[in-house]
């Protein structure tokens, strides 16, 4: 199966769904016109095409691997992220002052979803080196940002994020990396580190490693971390890559997916670092990197989907099993249950493709906005961002499924390909936030400001329904908005956070396919999308009242057995 870029669909979702062209309206993006758009996609889907979707297979069946302490990749893989950045695509939405594109993060996020689709494996490395990107533009002193700026926009250094460590994984305040001044400004770094995406590689003339410290007499908690830039090799007086420094790749993960993506456990053995920020403000740094890096990753179970529904789509109309209600079909596309599924893949695709383009856009208007509008798209756009990362995420794994369900016994097999998608994809809901934490983020932190960014979202949606006409679609969006506005007010009331905890998932997953339905009512204005509109709203959207159920009956019924009874 040959992945091809989606890019009418994704040109259908930005003009007339999120209605994208409004941030060519702003003085900061006056650049982004519908053509540019247009002839930008364009040629990074011909990129993603031909150079990154061939090495799809080769990530899987040829793994990272580390030898005598240096990682090498994947076949191709060298090649393919030149490509990726000799396209500009590393630093497509950075800042034109270090050789960035300077476009919106809207079309940062279409070219991360279209790489993911084409190689997740691979993107994942450009993906890494994009939040670095935008911590160090926000946080970084003007000589960190002069000498590791350019080279990180233009790929030829790759960037890392380092929290995780044995003992710290969600609970990132337990971590135990310590930063000792030394005498010449810089620190001496020392700890290990787990799970670093990307924590090395073999084309990259150095690899710059953002990594979570406490500095002496720090207080406990998140609170006494802070970050720092500490570089693979040493770069000397003139900026190029020196002496190597202290720490080195300990191992590489064995892992159920993303096998092309080498999992580094790394060691700080008293590595030279520079202060990234103030001291004590590692988190609010790590934060700017990870709030747009979670859009990043909910992108990738965006592109899964799309690729493991194009593969559903190609094989289902050419295998031939049985007869249909299709007079002279005979391919499983035409069976009445196989129609179910593709349906539904196409579905949860646009869904997810549209909450995380609407997320991105909000972004994007959240710096570019006139200065009185700011504030309402930030809280737009925070509070979108962990149902786009949950939702889909979770949808690139059930649109997987699907997809092997489809293939039939073909799917179980691996020359086709479609397994890998399955593998890959499960990773998305665990890293960057497990989607249990989105969950718990969206009914704790985003429901903290009295609802406001809920209800104002909810209105949007409401006058959306109601000016769309009064059809039967428009009447069950209605019905559901009133459902989800009222688990949104019974969360608000909940005596206790466990109880918002307890029935945060199935409430976020209403939100998603409330979104959706409200998406789709416009797109069914479309003649080629009616039909899509129809099967989410009278069928996906069916789910929302009994998860509402779920969402609204407090912690009493998850506890009602005690550990030692619920483990046997």
């Amino acid at each position: 199966m040959t992945y091809r870029a989606p890019l009418a669909e994704i040109e259908f979702i930005l003009s007339r769904i999120i209605a994208a062209d409004r941030l060519a309206e702003t003085e900061r993006f006056a650049e982004a016109t519908a053509e540019t758009r247009a002839a930008i996609l364009e040629e990074a889907g011909r990129m993603v095409e031909n150079a990154i979707a061939p090495l799809q297979r080769a990530g899987d069946l040829h793994p990272a691997r580390l030898e005598n302490g240096v990682v090498r990749t994947s076949p191709g893989f060298a090649e393919g992220f030149r490509a990726i950045a000799e396209g500009g695509w590393v630093g497509i939405s950075a800042d034109p002052e270090h050789g960035g594109m300077g476009l919106p993060f809207t079309l940062g996020t279409v070219v991360n979803e279209m790489t993911a689709a084409a190689c997740l494996s691979l993107s994942l490395c450009p993906l890494l080196t994009q939040g670095q990107i935008e911590a160090l533009e926000h946080h970084a002193s003007d000589d960190l940002k002069a000498l590791y700026l350019p080279k990180l926009i233009d790929g030829t250094w790759t960037g890392t994020m380092n929290l995780t460590e044995p003992q710290a994984g969600s609970d990132v305040g337990a971590l135990r990396t310590r930063a000792e001044p030394n005498d010449d400004g810089t620190f001496a770094i020392t700890g290990q580190k787990i799970f670093i995406t990307w924590g090395d590689n073999d084309f990259a003339e150095n690899v710059s490693h953002l990594v979570l410290a406490r500095l002496p007499e720090a207080s406990k908690g998140t609170r006494g971390l802070s970050l720092f830039l500490v570089p693979k090799l040493i770069p000397d007086e003139a900026g190029k890559p020196g002496v190597r420094n202290a720490l080195k790749v300990v191992s590489l993960e064995h892992k159920l997916g993303i096998h092309g993506s080498p999992t580094a456990v790394l060691a700080f053995e008293g590595a030279t670092g520079w202060i990234v920020g103030e001291p004590g403000d590692g988190m609010a740094a790590m934060f700017t990197m990870m709030n747009n890096a979670r859009l990043g990753v909910a992108a990738e179970g965006l592109g899964i989907a799309e690729a493991a529904t194009q593969m559903a789509l190609a094989y289902a109309a050419e295998r031939k099993q049985g007869r249909t209600p299709v007079e002279g079909s005979g391919a499983i596309i035409d069976h009445a249950d196989v129609r179910r599924m593709l349906l539904r893949m196409k579905t949860l695709t646009f869904t997810a493709r549209a909450i995380c383009l609407d997320t991105a856009l909000s972004t994007d208007m959240a710096r570019a906005a006139p200065e009185a509008e700011r504030a309402g798209w930030k809280a737009r756009a925070a509070f979108l961002t962990p149902i786009a990362k949950a939702f889909s995420t979770d949808i690139g794994n059930e649109v997987a499924n699907l997809n092997i369900q489809v293939h039939g016994g073909m799917g179980f097999i691996e020359e086709t390909g479609a397994a890998q998608f399955a593998r890959d994809a499960r990773i998305t809901p665990i890293y960057e936030g497990t989607n249990g934490v989105q969950a718990m983020d969206l009914v704790g932190r985003k429901l903290s400001d009295g609802g406001a960014a809920a209800h104002a979202l909810l209105a949007e949606i409401e006058a959306g329904a109601k000016a769309s006409g009064d059809s039967e679609l428009a009447r069950r969006v209605l019905a559901a908005h009133a459902e989800v506005a009222r688990a949104t007010d019974w969360m608000l009331n909940a005596p206790e956070i466990n109880d918002r905890f307890a029935g945060a998932a199935p409430y976020l997953r209403a939100w998603a396919l409330l979104l959706g339905g409200w998406h789709f009512l416009k797109a069914a204005e479309d003649p080629g999308h009616a039909p899509l509109a129809a099967f989410h709203i009278r069928q996906a959207m069916a789910e929302i009242p009994g998860l509402l159920v779920a969402a609204t009956e407090g912690a009493a019924p998850l506890y009602a057995l005690s550990a030692e009874a619920l483990v046997g």
